[in-house]
């Protein structure tokens, strides 16, 4: 080794070294992010091995904590065939501890303007040659899954997982554990009925399996039912208020939301840079359900949106065809809602279907394969998913694989946006099978995430409350139709204030009143027929994560919990399904129903005009995944994630930008803050954070960090029930690009990694000599 100077001079070298170690692989990508890198898949010597002993098959570890909850002795109906295929089943991999320390350094400095790896996007070749294990870790979890008679082995391009196909009979063998049938809510099931092991050896590279049983994430979109309105004379496009919510005996007027609506609500600018809203961005869609396209074209159609860009569907592997309201999952209505209403948002924005067929087995279901396709092939600078699952039910492997994968479409820049749930506090119920909760306070495993953009739901207070009366509903709705319907006429007057959307009993409760929910109630609210069932469980998703730290930007803001957990929502846009008088609006030929409907899908010739009414945070998402094309719209650049923009914009906000929501709110607001609600949900009495310990009768969910409040309040700035709150779109998109975020100093401890890529600045070039002298 040459000598280049004294010891102090090594020092100061070092030092510019661990300063300078993330920009060394950082390289810029365009919005589009071309994968020029694609060959670069192999690592230098220098990254250190860390499976350093012989994998031996009698020394295995069990991986704790990946059970699901409904795998019970009680739905158990025996073991399934050993000659059962299993397909895409992945090991999901895990970084040393220095790599995780220097790849949250570069994802903070991808944030800070000061910073030369500001926006310095990595490829997925990148990520998985800085941050993913060792060539010969790699080579010892692939050649042990050889051995056990798996094929189809396949590392992926970040190195976070080694996909591999097999059968049940090699599972059983190969993890130590038994794959059983569950009968649960009708429908028959596979999971494992213990934790899985491993050889002990591939402990530091293996973070989990995933996934070892078929209960898929489901989609968080509630539908309210084909709605019909009979067309006034001479309109040729819908201004959609009309009488049809409420009761048969008691019909109330419905404030349905269309695109015009929505952007005159939360201010979404005309253009942006002089162009349609979103123009020259993609925008991915997570599905396991292809749609007919026809429903999208006739959603733009009618609402006056441009006819380009038309929706592009990337079928990733075999077509699952459309999963429609007869089918096992009914997902066309979530892929319908996603992509008309990332499209309604911003218009201009080129919308990407990805769609990947669910497995008919256990391994990684459909929505996680679109997710890795986005991720993996760099294909958009936004993802949107509205599928959720709780954190227990995903298992530590679960939570893992998605926090793994996330964390890797932040660094090359793509914003991950997931919806935050739709059982309120109580993530681990669903109201599709469910009246009230019983698994106590829970969140979705998928949102919560540090890495990720969780949107919570709010609905409009129409007609004010008792507490608070902003005014009546001719206060923000026409109360009639105008005569040329359009995109730029609307049916919404101006922002309406908003509270949580919480469709049950438990949206009254106080902590003077915690009653709210009695068995009168939840029983007549338990009409599954009359589409009334698990009302009093449905409500914006919202809570303290249990496997996920709080993530450095959310720490110095108002009302945020002390505990260091990460807190989900981030941010709320309007979910209401109908209960309050407002939802979604979308196409979707083959659910028209009733007598005299149209089979064409939202046909608007006399005399009916047929469409679909939706709510749920599942329709929050895929709207600020169309703000957030906007943003990128406006800058020219990816953004990855979007939180630390976020809570630093709350951070350096006042009472200018940040306001309560309310009837007439200021201008000048970006925030508009919700101090009225909560997302607490009916529970049965005994269960873990009910208010009732009878456990015969019913209560609401606690908040297990104070007393006898419901979970979760509003309060003045961060709460669980509507995040930092809603969004003054074109404010927001103004304001975006005057943040400055500043990283924190993350210290490297142990081996460097050498250099992969050129060094520079002024530093660098000690550096450099002193690595070619080695």
């Amino acid at each position: 080794m040459k000598n280049i100077g004294s010891n102090l001079g090594r020092i100061v070298i070092f030092s510019a070294f661990l300063l300078a170690f993330p920009a060394l692989r950082a390289s810029a990508q365009s919005q589009s992010a071309p994968d020029s890198d694609a060959a670069q898949t192999a690592q230098t010597p220098r990254v250190p091995a860390r499976v350093t002993q012989a994998v031996d098959e009698s020394n295995r570890i069990t991986l704790r904590g990946n059970v699901h909850h409904l795998a019970r002795p009680e739905f158990d109906r025996g073991a399934v065939s050993d000659s059962q295929p299993a397909t895409h089943l992945a090991l999901v991999l895990k970084r040393s501890d220095d790599q995780e320390t220097a790849l949250q350094q570069l994802l903070a400095q991808q944030q800070d303007k000061s910073s030369p790896n500001y926006h310095k996007w990595l490829t997925p070749q990148q990520f998985g040659a800085q941050f993913g294990p060792a060539d010969s870790d790699i080579a010892a979890v692939t050649d042990w899954l050889t051995s056990r008679g798996f094929t189809n082995i396949k590392v992926s391009p970040g190195r976070t997982r080694v996909e591999f196909d097999g059968n049940i009979g090699q599972i059983t063998s190969a993890f130590q554990t038994q794959i059983h049938h569950f009968m649960v809510n009708g429908k028959m099931h596979m999971a494992n009925v213990s934790d899985p092991q491993i050889p002990a050896a591939l402990t530091p590279v293996v973070r989990g399996v995933a996934t070892l049983h078929d209960f898929r994430p489901h989609a968080l979109s509630h539908r309210l039912g084909t709605f019909r309105r009979t067309k006034d004379t001479g309109v040729v496009k819908p201004l959609f208020t009309f009488n049809g919510c409420g009761s048969s005996t008691n019909p109330a007027p419905c404030w349905a939301v269309g695109p015009g609506d929505f952007a005159k609500i939360y201010n979404s600018p005309a253009t942006v840079s002089g162009a349609a809203p979103g123009a020259g961005v993609t925008i991915a869609i997570v599905q396991d359900s292809n749609i007919n396209t026809a429903d999208y074209t006739q959603f733009r159609s009618m609402f006056g949106l441009p006819a380009t860009p038309a929706i592009n569907v990337v079928l990733n592997g075999p077509d699952p065809g459309i999963q429609g309201p007869d089918s096992q999952t009914d997902d066309e209505i979530e892929a319908d809602l996603d992509t008309q209403w990332a499209s309604a948002v911003a218009p201009g924005a080129q919308i990407d279907l990805v769609v990947s067929q669910d497995s008919q087995s256990i391994g990684i279901f459909g929505i996680d394969l679109s997710a890795i396709y986005i991720v993996d092939n760099n294909t958009a600078p936004i993802l949107s998913e509205s599928f959720g699952d709780c954190e227990s039910d995903l298992g530590s492997s679960g939570e893992a694989f998605y926090s793994g994968l996330w964390e890797q479409a932040s660094a090359q820049g793509i914003t991950a946006i997931l919806s935050a749930g739709d059982s309120g506090s109580a993530a681990c119920d669903s109201s599709n099978t469910e009246d009230v909760a019983s698994a106590g306070i829970a969140v979705s495993g998928l949102a919560s995430t540090a890495y990720n953009v969780a949107l919570g739901g709010t609905d409009f207070q129409n007609s004010g409350t008792t507490q608070n009366a902003p005014g009546t509903t001719s206060t923000f709705w026409n109360t009639t139709n105008g005569a040329n319907g359009s995109f730029t006429q609307t049916s919404a007057k101006s922002y309406i204030p908003e509270w949580p959307w919480n469709d049950g009993c438990a949206a009254a409760a106080t902590s003077s009143n915690l009653n709210t929910c009695t068995s009168t109630i939840i029983n007549g609210d338990s009409n599954q027929n009359s589409g009334s069932f698990g009302l009093d469980l449905t409500a914006g998703g919202g809570g303290p994560s249990t496997l996920n730290t709080k993530p450095a930007y959310q720490s110095g803001i108002t009302g945020m919990p002390s505990a260091n957990f990460r807190q989900v929502p981030d941010v709320s846009f309007f979910a209401g399904n109908g209960t309050n008088g407002s939802f979604y609006i979308i196409c979707q030929e083959d659910a028209n129903a009733g007598t005299g409907s149209n089979t064409s899908s939202c046909d608007l010739n006399s005399p009916f005009a047929d469409f679909q009414g939706v709510g749920g945070t599942s329709a929050a998402a895929p709207a600020f995944a169309g703000v957030m094309a906007m943003v990128n719209q406006k800058t020219g650049q990816r953004q990855g994630n979007a939180n630390f923009v976020l809570y630093q914009l709350y951070k350096n906000g006042s009472a200018s930008t940040i306001c309560p929501s309310s009837a007439s709110p200021a201008s000048t607001c970006i925030f508009y803050d919700t101090v009225l609600g909560n997302n607490s949900v009916a529970c049965q009495g005994g269960t873990p954070n009910c208010s009732n310990t009878n456990s015969s009768q019913f209560g609401v969910l606690l908040d297990p960090t104070k007393t006898n409040t419901p979970a979760f309040m509003t309060t003045t700035g961060y709460d669980n029930a509507t995040g930092l709150g809603s969004l003054n779109i074109s404010n927001l998109v103004n304001a975006w690009s005057g943040v400055s975020f500043t990283a924190d100093t993350v210290t490297l401890t142990g081996p460097i990694p050498a250099p992969s890529g050129p060094i520079t600045g002024t530093t660098i070039s000690l550096l450099e000599r002193e690595s070619q002298a080695m």
